[in-house]
């Protein structure tokens, strides 16, 4: 019977959800302490069976919502009668009670009637929310649900700055709250907001333990790559190799080639480790067009499965993607 894979409620762009049953049979069969520096939305550990769970993520935004919503696990009935107050209060739609939407605006906007529905209510929420001298993390997290492809971003004056997203707050959104909550209440969890080498320095490394890097890929586009560089990436590749002479067992995803973009440096630097292939097509947040590329997942250990370990990457397959 095949396993099934909890999605984190926060749908966050770059999420592993899709891809975890790929990496993870790469991934230690023990597990002492499962330590993910860049969090983001968590579909990774909330999958991952560990004795603890040390959990980072450099955005406050991020880390103060997965705080949010283990707090709310203790009593869900409470979380969600106050998510409708809001939905209420805002007219937003909510197809995991109800479907409210018109029929008319259903036939005349047939592929963004959730848009075109929500709009006035979520402009009301975010600025609401911006003008706010005391910031409700419930309200960032609908804001999140219901905005532009389930992303957080802020002006420089730290307003919340996207438009409204062709959403719904519908059943598979109360699904992945639920197993949210059931599953952060298992597990020993500390969540950080840190640097990630700040983080790292929070940490005395045990027996088992495990580390999974799902970094912001240098290569590609998105609203979480802008405060990665070529710097911090040598930075990474650096630790990575340190930690690899302290015998701590790590894996590290990463994008190799986009759009006719190749991360060379990483490629060179992964050679010395075991390297596979990760079939998945990447949505762009600025077209929500399919576009090939090609994801890989570097480990510094032997996988426990009888798999062969590519050390070299086959860029013949790569004919397409780097026309």
């Amino acid at each position: 019977m095949k396993k099934k894979t909890y999605r984190s409620p926060l749908f966050y762009v770059g999420d592993k959800y899709k891809l975890y049953p790929k990496i993870s049979k790469y991934f230690p069969k023990t597990i002492n302490r499962f330590i993910e520096p860049f969090t983001g939305g968590g579909s990774v550990f909330l999958n991952i069976k560990a004795k603890q769970y040390l959990l980072n993520d450099i955005d406050s935004n991020v880390i103060s919502i997965h705080k949010f919503l283990s707090e709310q696990a203790k009593n869900p009935e409470q979380f969600f009668n106050d998510v409708f107050e809001v939905i209420k209060k805002y007219n937003l739609s909510h197809s995991y009670i109800k479907d409210i939407v018109p029929q008319e605006l259903k036939d005349k906007w047939v592929k963004t009637y959730y848009a075109k529905f929500n709009k006035k209510g979520f402009n009301k929420l975010k600025s609401d929310y911006n003008s706010s001298n005391k910031k409700e993390t419930l309200h960032l997290y609908l804001m999140l649900i219901y905005g532009f492809n389930r992303m957080l971003r802020f002006n420089s004056k730290a307003e919340y700055n996207l438009p409204v997203g062709n959403v719904d707050f519908n059943k598979n959104t109360e699904t992945a709250l639920h197993d949210y909550f059931r599953l952060t209440k298992q597990k020993n969890i500390q969540f950080f907001n840190m640097d990630f080498l700040v983080f790292f320095k929070q940490i005395q490394f045990q027996e088992d333990d495990f580390v999974y890097f799902d970094p912001p890929y240098l290569i590609t586009f998105s609203e979480y790559n802008k405060l990665w560089n070529e710097e911090k990436e040598i930075c990474l590749l650096n630790f990575l190799d340190w930690l690899d002479t302290q015998n701590v067992k790590f894996a590290v995803s990463n994008v190799s080639h986009y759009k006719g973009k190749i991360n060379q440096q990483f490629l060179e630097w992964s050679k010395q480790y075991n390297s596979f292939d990760i079939k998945s097509n990447y949505i762009s947040y600025h077209d929500n067009s399919n576009k090939e590329f090609k994801e890989v997942l570097i480990t510094n250990f032997e996988p426990e499965i009888s798999i062969p370990i590519q050390k070299e990457f086959n860029f013949t397959e790569l004919k397409e993607i780097e026309k």
